[in-house]
């Protein structure tokens, strides 16, 4: 792959999120929808945590994932500017790769504001920062892996409203393994546990940072850009 191609379909993406009301639009809701669960807990509980935070995200990033991704391929598909976008010297790994990062950069942006809710609670009362750390490194990794999933689901149909939904039924399912483990015999569910991402989110917000979690993450990310790019490989001979 070349720095320069993936910086170039990156920097493509990256504007096109912020030049539509996309960007704007799942930053706000995100902002509000968390916001409201943080304050309720701050002022209504009298609890005084980043717990929320590090609770709430993952579930809305069920539907903000898909739905910052849902256009990434499949709008290209449709409107035929894919195919003109593979004629240039770019590769299908550089052009899903560029599309990935530009989606995890806006995801970036989107939980930056959150740091404001970390200066209150310390302005207020204590905190473990060590706890924090792992939290918002465990929200970047998870965040990751339902980007890379989604991307994978935009490269399968030119519909997005399909888009959607594949990667909704993907990232849900994955999301949710470890919660029906009490109905399954002990050695499928210690394979489903591991399969799980809440399960190792779970580890990570608690700050223990295992290398096991870290090298789950990163797998799930490489899998899913590599099932991507080999999709749009055989578009290409197809």
């Amino acid at each position: 792959m070349k720095y320069s191609h993936i910086k170039h379909v990156f920097a493509k993406e990256l504007r096109s999120f912020f030049n539509s009301p996309v960007a704007y639009i799942v930053i706000v809701v995100y902002l509000a929808i968390l916001g409201w669960f943080f304050v309720s807990n701050l002022f209504i509980n009298n609890i005084s945590t980043l717990r929320t935070v590090f609770e709430m995200t993952p579930f809305l990033l069920l539907f903000f994932a898909p739905a910052m991704t849902m256009r990434l391929i499949s709008e290209e598909k449709k409107t035929g500017t894919l195919e003109l976008l593979m004629t240039k010297p770019v590769s299908e790994g550089e052009i899903i790769m560029g599309k990935y990062l530009a989606s995890l950069a806006l995801y970036f942006f989107t939980l930056l504001p959150t740091l404001c809710y970390y200066i209150t609670i310390v302005i207020i009362g204590e905190l473990d920062t060590g706890a924090v750390i792992g939290g918002y490194i465990g929200l970047l990794l998870v965040g990751g892996v339902f980007l890379a999933i989604s991307v994978f689901g935009s490269s399968l149909t030119e519909n997005q409203v399909v888009a959607f939904i594949v990667s909704l039924f993907i990232v849900f399912a994955l999301f949710m393994l470890d919660k029906i483990l009490f109905y399954l015999p002990t050695s499928i569910a210690s394979i489903l546990e591991y399969i799980s991402i809440d399960y190792h989110f779970s580890n990570i917000a608690r700050g223990v940072i295992d290398t096991r979690d870290i090298i789950y993450y990163f797998s799930m990310i490489g899998f899913s850009l590599l099932l991507a790019t080999n999709v749009l490989q055989r578009r290409r001979w197809a």
